[in-house]
Parts: C-alpha cells; sequence; structure tokens
C-alpha cells in the first residue's frame, strides 16, 4: 500500500528500541458507536488485529449492559477469542467495573483485567456515580482478588491532562490517584487524556512528578485522544521519557460516552508509521493492520479517521468509459 522502503528509519537517540502497542480499538474504539456492532464483526476484528501482530488487545467490558450497551455481549465474545487466548502470545484484557464485572470475566477464563478510575470527582460522578475516594474503595476488593487469581491487573486513570467540567487538573491532584490507585496492587498505570488536551510539556512534567512519588516509568503506560492533533507530539515526548507501553487504537476509533468533547483515540497506524520511521520495533504489520482499519470502516459505513489509513488507502477505481 505504501511506498518500498517508506517511511525510511531514521533513528533518534533516547528513545527506547521496542514499544509495546496496547490496542484499545475493539473496547474503547467501539463503545461510543451509535449502531450495534455483530459479534462476530467484533471477533473477526480482534482475529485480524492479532494477525497484523498486536500482542496486547482490549477485547471487551463486563459493565452493565445498560451503561454500555454496545458490549453488551461480552459473554458472547470472549468465548470466540479462545483460540487466541490459547496460543498465549495475546494477551485479552477486559474492562471490569466492580466485583460482579470480575466475576463474570473471570468465568470465562479472563487472565487480564482492567479497572477504570478518575483523577477528577465530576468525572468519577458522571462515569461511577462515586466519589474518587468511594471508587477506590470499589476497587479495592477487584484487585485483590485478581491478584489472589494471578491475573494481571491496569488500572485506568482518566482525565489526567483536563477535564470538560472542571478545566485543568493539578498535577498533584492527578499523582495522588495515580499512587492511591497503584498501592492497590495494580501491575501498570495507564494516563488518560480523555478529552485530548495534553500538550508535550504537560505529559512531561506529569511524568516526572509520578516518578518523583515513587511510581516508575516501568509501571506507565500513556493513553491520548487526538482532540487538538496532539497525540504524536505527546506520545513522542512520553516516549523520550522512557515510556515503551502506549495506548492506541485501529483505525483512530473511539471516544468516551460520558465525556462528549472526548474524540478519537491516537491511531493505532499513525503510531506505527512514526515507530517504524523511527526504528522502533513493534512487530505489527502495518500493512495487514490498515487492511484491517479499511475492512471495520466498511462495517461502519464512514471512512477511518485515521491520516495514514487514508493515506495508504488505494484511490477507488475509475469507471470504464465505453463510447
Amino acid at each position: 500500500m505504501s511506498a518500498q522502503g517508506l517511511p525510511m528509519k531514521v533513528p533518534a537517540p533516547g528513545l527506547p528500541a521496542r514499544v509495546r502497542i496496547h490496542e484499545v480499538g475493539a473496547r474503547d474504539g467501539l463503545q461510543n458507536e451509535k449502531g450495534t456492532v455483530p459479534t462476530e464483526v467484533k471477533a473477526e476484528f480482534i482475529h485480524r488485529l492479532a494477525a497484523a501482530g498486536l500482542s496486547t488487545i482490549e477485547a471487551t467490558s463486563f459493565v452493565h449492559p445498560k451503561w454500555v450497551p454496545q458490549l453488551a455481549d461480552a459473554e458472547a465474545l470472549f468465548p470466540l477469542l479462545d483460540d487466541i487466548a490459547e496460543a498465549r502470545e495475546v494477551s485479552l484484557p477486559v474492562l471490569v467495573p466492580n466485583e460482579r464485572g470480575l466475576e463474570r470475566a473471570l468465568a470465562l477464563g479472563a487472565r487480564s483485567i482492567a479497572v477504570f478510575g478518575s483523577a477528577t470527582e465530576t468525572f468519577a460522578a458522571r462515569n461511577l456515580n462515586r466519589t474518587v475516594d468511594e471508587s477506590l474503595a470499589m476497587f479495592e476488593p477487584v484487585v485483590a482478588r485478581a491478584k489472589a487469581e494471578k491475573v494481571h491487573v491496569r488500572g485506568y486513570l482518566s482525565m489526567c491532562f483536563g477535564d470538560p467540567w472542571e478545566g485543568a487538573v493539578p498535577v498533584a491532584q492527578v499523582v495522588k490517584v495515580a499512587k492511591d490507585l497503584m498501592d492497590l496492587g495494580c501491575d501498570e498505570l495507564s494516563l488518560g487524556d480523555t478529552i485530548g488536551v495534553a500538550t508535550p510539556g504537560h505529559v512531561r512534567e506529569l511524568l516526572t512528578a509520578l516518578n518523583d512519588s515513587a511510581v516508575p516509568t516501568s509501571s506507565i503506560g500513556v493513553h491520548f485522544h487526538d482532540t487538538y492533533g496532539q497525540a504524536l507530539s505527546n506520545t513522542l515526548t512520553a516516549l523520550q521519557h522512557g515510556v515503551t507501553t502506549v495506548d492506541a487504537s485501529a483505525g483512530g476509533l473511539g471516544g468516551c460516552p460520558y465525556a462528549k468533547s472526548a474524540t478519537g483515540n491516537l491511531a493505532t497506524e499513525d503510531l506505527v508509521w512514526m515507530l517504524n520511521g523511527l526504528g522502533i520495533e513493534t512487530n505489527v504489520d502495518l500493512t495487514a493492520l490498515t487492511a484491517t482499519s479499511i475492512w471495520l470502516a466498511e462495517h461502519l459505513g464512514r471512512p477511518s479517521p485515521s491520516r495514514t489509513v487514508r493515506a495508504l488507502t488505494p484511490p477507488p477505481s475509475s469507471p470504464s468509459h465505453k463510447e
């Protein structure tokens, strides 16, 4: 789909040799779709992502169906992914909001879960119907049970760089909640720029503050939205700081049903194009990934917002004209 040898590999100093992409398209990407995506299409999407070389694919969410109707088929979907899970080469994390969600996930054999917290009180109230402290208390038995079952736990922290209701979020406030979340026993922390307002200096300051509070860079992932076109520049800043886990969504799908100003996630293809040019290993086949996003866009009935997908999409064939 692209010219041979492009992008040209030109490594930059101080960057990691390898980055693990935490693919969120099947969960975060599809949860905000207005129309129902058939379970079989979701399963095929995840299989195609795995075939493209993605090793961490967030599969679904075990929230109550009335809150996120698009992911109400979690029990039907997860067994369709058994062949991927059995290969043990692909991790299929799932989002769980509470102990009931964890029970549902464990019953289906999930070995990696995520809990979803907020750095701000307003978003915690709107998304979880709890205060920040109450949400942490809700997560405590979830994380404890998961760790007892030797299940990997990721802690998402949303609104780390700005909140649509509260505005700027003090770095110290984010650090406190992040530290509380990690102290529950989470294995990793994903910093969410939920409404896409972060800029590189802000990213650097937060990462430094977390390190100063004993949260190691090795435990941190970044989750940027591209609302203001800053997702790649923010990602590069995180890589320069030593972060090696980056969340992205195939085709740039995604948003947040509880924060209307949250637009699409960083597109996985745009991320891979940049990392390929920097000579950073991802093990992702960009051609296969792009074809997957084109295929899904056809099912969704609209073009992919990813600039790389658009650039690599073959133009439509011109109709032949007969005299």
